[in-house]
């Protein structure tokens, strides 16, 4: 057990360092140089976050820029975060924006949360943290609610044998409307 837990620190510091000395080769940081690979999750030197445009030109053809937002970071500054990051947190680089209907996603929700996610992109996690905010929901807790879920289900199908249909398509199989968990 001792080996493992040194081993994931081991794998968390090498990502934090790799993304730190990625960072310092890069130097200064302004979203309208950032291709559309680098774009998106991007967050200028001067702490704004970068944005993925989409453009028609007169041709009919589509162009991709990359534009800086309004919106800051919170203590995150000139920073791309890892397309390892992005493939964990369940994330695409091409996208145009983000909801935060993607939070009532569970497949989206268990990938924000995991260990790769949450423990090594630190971006990924704030932005998300501040865009659930927004909606009055603590991310930490609905966290712990996805991975009681998780394990409650997991439990479900080892005990019966059989996949048990989860809260929201019990609920419409008795006509109710399905409750949301508390945060």
């Amino acid at each position: 057990m001792a080996s493992n837990f040194s081993v994931k620190t081991l794998s968390v510091l090498a990502l934090a360092l790799f993304a730190f000395c990625l960072q310092a080769t890069l130097g200064e940081i302004i979203c309208e140089h950032l291709d559309q690979d680098t774009c998106a999750y991007a967050v200028s030197s001067t702490g704004k976050r970068c944005v993925l445009e989409k453009h028609v030109k007169r041709s009919g053809e589509e162009e991709y820029t990359c534009g800086t937002s309004e919106i800051e970071a919170d203590k995150i500054k000139n920073w791309i975060e890892t397309d390892q990051c992005v493939k964990a947190c369940g994330l695409d680089r091409k996208s145009f924006g983000i909801s935060s209907d993607s939070l009532l996603e569970s497949r989206f929700t268990e990938m924000l949360c995991s260990p790769q996610c949450h423990n090594s992109c630190p971006n990924v996690v704030d932005l998300y943290f501040n865009l659930a905010a927004g909606e009055g929901v603590f991310l930490p807790k609905l966290c712990e609610a996805q991975e009681a879920h998780a394990r409650r289900g997991m439990a479900e199908i080892l005990s019966s044998g059989l996949v048990a249909p989860g809260p929201a398509s019990g609920a419409k199989l008795l006509g109710v409307a399905p409750a949301m968990a508390p945060f």
